[in-house]
C-alpha cells in the first residue's frame, strides 16, 4: 500500500494509476487524512506466490528423476575422434 496526496495524484495521475493497475493500492491523502483509495479494478490473474511455491516444489521432484545429461563437449570430442 503506498499514500499519496492530492497534489501527487494531480501531478502524478498516469503513474499512480500504472502502478494500480499492477495491482497496488494507493491511499489518497488530503493533509494527511485518507480520504480515498486507487485500486485496481481486477487482480492480476496467475498463480498466487504460495501456488508458486508449491509448483516450483512439486517440479524440484520431476528434475530430481531426470537422468543427468552427458557432457556435450565430451560427446563432440568423441564424434570427432571417429
Amino acid at each position: 500500500m503506498r499514500k499519496a496526496s492530492i497534489r501527487d495524484l494531480h501531478i502524478h495521475t498516469s503513474e499512480l494509476v500504472r502502478e494500480a493497475g499492477n495491482g497496488c493500492v494507493i491511499v489518497i491523502e488530503r493533509r494527511g487524512e485518507p480520504v480515498a483509495e486507487l485500486r485496481p479494478l481486477k487482480q492480476a490473474e496467475g498463480p498466487t506466490p504460495e501456488a508458486k511455491r508449491r509448483i516450483w516444489k512439486q517440479m524440484e521432484k520431476v528434475w530430481a528423476k531426470i537422468p543427468p545429461v552427458p557432457d556435450s563437449g565430451r560427446i563432440i570430442e568423441e564424434d570427432r575422434s571417429r
